[in-house]
Parts: C-alpha cells; structure tokens; sequence
C-alpha cells in the first residue's frame, strides 16, 4: 500500500470510553470558545445504546456534559447541524426508527425535537441525512425504502418517496440541495433524486468499469457545497470515485483495488466506511477535476487522499476507523471514533 507519511506529523490525542462508539460528529458551535461532541455509544455490559454530548476542552480531554439520552436501538448513523439556533442531531438505529433530538444550549441537555419516526424500514435504517437548516431528513435502508422525514410544530412528518421493495438496497444518502439528494448502494451504484419529479431517481449511475464489481456496496458518499453536480464516494476494496452529472459516463476513480489504469495509488484494501471532501487543504493543482478528501476504513487507515498525489496518512490504527468529523470552527481538527471502545482527535499544523 503507497501511503506516505504528513510531515509534521498531527497532533493525536487518543481517549478512552469504555465502550462502543457507533458514531461521532462535532455539534454546531455555541460560543467561540466552547466546543462540543455528540457520540453514539453502546454499552455491551447493559445492552444501553444512547446519545452523549461530551465537552471538549483545549487541552483534547473529554467530559461527559449531559445525561446520555437513552434509543430503542444501536445508531447505525448519525449528522448534526444548527436549527432554528439550536444544534440538532438526527440518528437512525438498526431497528429501523429515526429520531431527532436537539441540545439545549444552556445545560446541554438532549431532548427530543419531536416525537420518534417508527417504522420506517423493514429492518435496520442504513443512513441518515438532515439538511443543512435541519428541517428535513432523508432516511435510506437496505429494504429498498427511500423517506423523507420533516421536522415542524414538534412532530415528524413523514413521507416514502421510492420503495424498491427489496429489489435494491441503498447504504447511504447526502442532500445536495433543498430539493436534490443522492444515495448509494450495492454495486456501487449512485441514484440522483429530485422531490419536485416523483415516481424514482431522475438519474442513475452506470459505469462498465465499476459495476463489473457487483458485489461492492457504496458505504459513504459526499457532495461539496460549491461543486453540488458531484457526488463523491467510497466503499469496498478501498474504492473512492467521484460521479459527475455533467459527464455520467466518466467516473473520476481515485482508489480501489482492481481499477486498473489511471489509478496512482490504493489508499486501502479495505471498506472505506465514511468520506468527506477535506475543507482545510486547498488542491494542490489548480488544474484538478477533484477537491481533496478525507477517508477512513476497516483497516484502520484515516488519510486524505488528493487526485494525482500519493495519499497522505494521518492515523494507523490496529483497529477500524468507523466515522469521523471536521471541527466546523476548525477543519483542521478532526474527531474520529475508533473500534476498540475510543475516540481520537486529531490537530494538523
């Protein structure tokens, strides 16, 4: 694997939960000085999963600053965003439900925004999306459902815009804008959706040299605010492709074992299970069809990756990197979760 080390190196900042940390993401900032994380945990000696709210403080300790909010079921994925002044946190659970809970800013409490989405799928909700205001979520499963959830006047309102009936399944989703969204799923396939035009996707993703591998499975997809025609991915065999609607035929591949030509490096063999673009690096070359990345994989590899570059290691791990998060007062800070019951925090020069 050709990965080359960042020179100088971050500073890494490893803490300890004591248990399962399903997900991570920084909230919305309160103040200037004060910085806050929510983390989906799991407590394998209670069989508990729940939502916390920890300080962080400049020194990259974390306290716990609420009571853990108690779910029905582990998270299987999590965002946050500000609404209506307050940050909100949608998490969808494996067995299906959606919840939306919103953190008071004075004692940190979390409470829900409104009442709980049940049923949602037929099985477990694979991802969750709330758009940026916070008002609307979109909830995918690999029960072939595609809902989108509204939050207003303290109640969910809820509506299936696709239901494939299991005939395909879908593992993640991005809003791209107001009205646009797209999601990913098993052969790495990408469907680009547009509430105004109902009845299924107004544009698919199809490409010879991706879906020849029909067993690969989009885990996390990204769209740039500037750049909302790409959707960014990543998925198995450390594969991470852009997919741009002006030229649909012509999948920008940065990684992925088995690609063949084109391809300068392999960031990881391995699921890439969460990527973001990378806001606090600006493209080495001007000239690049891709804005740089960050990844993080099963095989414990966190690096951003740059097109036409060798990737850059921020974080080997014994253990899978499940999710992680830009500080948004900070990009250059970075939370991540880590499979052995821990959270690292990361700080780039």
């Amino acid at each position: 694997m050709a990965v080359t080390q960042l020179p100088p190196s971050p500073e890494i900042r490893k803490l300890p939960l004591y248990k399962y940390v399903d997900g991570v993401r920084w909230l919305p900032p309160f103040s200037a000085l004060d910085r806050y994380a929510v983390i989906a945990s799991f407590d394998s000696d209670s069989d508990t999963p729940s939502l916390e709210v920890h300080s962080v403080s400049p020194s990259k300790a974390l306290a716990l600053a609420s009571a853990p909010a108690p779910l029905p079921s582990r998270v299987s994925s999590l965002k946050s965003v500000s609404f209506a002044q307050r940050p909100v946190v949608a998490a969808s659970t494996r067995a299906g439900s959606l919840h939306v809970m919103a953190v008071n800013p004075m004692d940190l409490s979390i409470e829900p925004a409104a009442a709980a989405a049940e049923g949602l799928h037929a099985g477990g909700a694979s991802c969750v999306d709330l758009a940026d205001g916070g008002g609307d979520c979109v909830s995918v499963g690999e029960d072939g459902r595609v809902n989108l959830v509204s939050l207003g006047e303290g109640r969910l309102r809820k509506a299936r815009v696709f239901d494939a009936n299991g005939l395909v399944s879908y593992t993640a989703a991005k809003w791209a804008s107001p009205s646009e969204f797209a999601t990913g799923g098993y052969g790495f396939s990408l469907h680009w959706w547009d509430r105004r035009t109902p009845g299924g996707p107004v544009s698919q993703f199809k490409c010879d040299r991706i879906q020849e591998k029909a067993s690969g499975i989009v885990h996390s997809i990204d769209i740039h605010p500037s750049r909302k025609h790409t959707c960014l991915a990543g998925g198995s065999s450390g594969t991470i492709f852009a997919w741009d609607l002006r030229r649909q035929q012509q999948p920008i591949i940065l990684s992925g074992v088995g690609m063949g030509e084109g391809v300068t490096s392999l960031v990881s063999e391995s699921e890439i299970w969460e990527i973001q673009y990378d806001r606090s690096i600006k493209p080495s070359n001007v000239g690049s069809r891709m804005l740089p990345v960050m990844i993080c994989s099963e095989d414990g590899i966190l690096a951003v990756v740059e097109e036409g570059k060798e990737p850059v290691e921020l974080l080997a791990e014994p253990c899978a990197i499940n999710s992680f998060d830009f500080d948004p007062q900070k990009p250059s800070e970075v939370i991540c979760s880590l499979e052995w019951e821990s959270i690292a925090i990361l700080s780039r020069p």
